[in-house]
């Protein structure tokens, strides 16, 4: 049998974890079925590759955001400084959409929605894989139309959250559709219209002033 290489194994682990995290859930994903699909002898060989299940998690997610990175970096190029909330949202949802063109991009997707809230959005510490990216980049370009937009700083931050959220789980949705072979109820053209109308309207939603209570 023909040896591979360290970079061939860490590939078809990251390969094999996107398939089980897919179907098991991030939580639930059990290591060895991952070494298993891999075609891997060793059952350690996670541990000896990424150190932890969070590294070979962070190891997928990094995947999918370079993917991600190739469309969306381009897309903001074109959007003018001062853009509105909804340009904005346009460039986001039309790189994250680019995944549902392969069952690899489908899987990714419902993986990255379990871990939306991870992204640093709330303290503005992006995670490691997101430091330093367009998509970071791109949040801290929607917060600054929000602070145009007079929304306090707490409620930008805990919306600009909700907002990303709201496009993984959609999104995630969707791919759950395609991987089963289910139709969606709209065009892919239709859904991402109005999920960029959608969370467009959950950013700039007018606020209310309410005492805090203590």
């Amino acid at each position: 049998m023909a040896r591979t290489s360290g970079p061939e194994t860490r590939e078809k682990l990251v390969r094999a974890a996107e398939e089980v995290f897919a179907a098991q859930g991030v939580d639930g994903a059990q290591l060895r079925d991952v070494v298993q699909r891999a075609g891997q002898a060793n059952p350690s060989a996670v541990q000896y590759h990424f150190g932890s299940r969070a590294g070979l998690l962070d190891a997928v997610m990094a995947g999918r955001q370079a993917r991600t990175e190739q469309v969306l970096a381009p897309l903001l190029a074109q959007v003018p400084e001062a853009a509105p909330v909804r340009d904005l949202l346009t460039a986001l949802v039309a790189a994250e959409a680019s995944e549902l063109a392969d069952p690899r991009g489908l899987r990714c997707l419902r993986i990255s929605a379990q871990l939306s809230h991870e992204s640093g959005v709330r303290t503005r510490t992006p995670h490691p894989t997101l430091a330093g990216t367009a998509y970071w980049r791109l949040i801290e370009r929607i917060e600054a139309a929000l602070v145009r937009d007079g929304l306090p700083e707490p409620l930008r931050l805990e919306r600009l959250d909700l907002a990303l959220t709201l496009v993984g789980a959609a999104l995630a949705d969707r791919a759950r559709q395609l991987l089963t072979d289910r139709t969606p109820l709209t065009s892919v053209n239709v859904f991402l219209a109005d999920l960029v109308e959608t969370t467009t309207a959950l950013l700039r939603a007018p606020h209310t002033h309410v005492p805090e209570h203590s």
